[in-house]
């Protein structure tokens, strides 16, 4: 007569042991493996070219964003300092009741240009895809470059004004014309730090840019992108 097969022992045996770890292996090897689509913050964060040393292919994305929408990649990198310090998935603090309740966050920022849900989605429909993610410097850049250029279009301010494009991004256009911005002391202050900033960026990229334009094996100076 035929045993009924106990599953207990079948799942203890040696090779479903060896099975159960070689899962679990995978699970955290594939958990590493995520983290690194997340670079950590650069160390130097007042200078442009030790940012893009860090990260080259920063350099790669905003350039391509400036090429597409006009923004310079000094003012962009000068955004996404002010908005995240270059945290990839960074988001508002929530508020606590009785100081331990986890209550509801301020707003649906995310990401290192701290771009929420409403305006993303805007985005995604007229110029990014289904698969932009916040989280993603690439997409970052091409989001800062898509809401300057249409603030451009909707309020008249200059690309090269990174103050004033700085007030209209976190007021909205209808908001920066109407002058919001201009009884918000913490919003002009940081409008202020974004442009110094943007400034020194610049500064800094017009004696470092050379390295990152001519950096792959198939770009041969004087043949480099300029």
């Amino acid at each position: 007569m035929r045993r009924p097969v106990d599953c207990f022992s079948v799942s203890a045996s040696p090779a479903f042991a060896t099975l159960r770890r070689w899962a679990a292996l995978s699970v955290v090897l594939l958990l590493s493996g995520c983290a690194t689509f997340a670079p950590n913050p650069p160390e130097d964060q007042s200078n442009i070219c030790e940012i893009f040393r860090e990260q080259p292919s920063w350099y790669d994305y905003a350039r391509e964003s400036a090429e597409t929408w006009g923004t310079p990649i000094a003012t962009q990198m000068s955004f996404i300092q002010q908005e995240s310090s270059f945290r990839s998935h960074v988001r508002p603090d929530r508020k606590y009741y009785l100081g331990f309740i986890p209550g509801p966050r301020p707003s649906s920022a995310k990401g290192y240009a701290q771009a929420q849900d409403p305006v993303w989605g805007e985005y995604e429909d007229q110029a990014g895809s289904l698969f932009a993610r916040r989280t993603h410097m690439k997409h970052a850049t091409d989001f800062i470059g898509w809401y300057n250029q249409r603030t451009r279009e909707q309020t008249g301010i200059s690309l090269n004004n990174p103050e004033h494009l700085y007030y209209a991004y976190h007021e909205g256009a209808g908001g920066y014309q109407r002058g919001t911005y201009r009884g918000k002391p913490q919003v002009l202050r940081a409008g202020r730090q974004v442009a110094a900033r943007a400034s020194r960026y610049q500064s800094q990229l017009n004696s470092c840019e050379a390295e990152f334009q001519c950096r792959k094996f198939y770009q041969v100076w004087p043949f480099c992108r300029s």
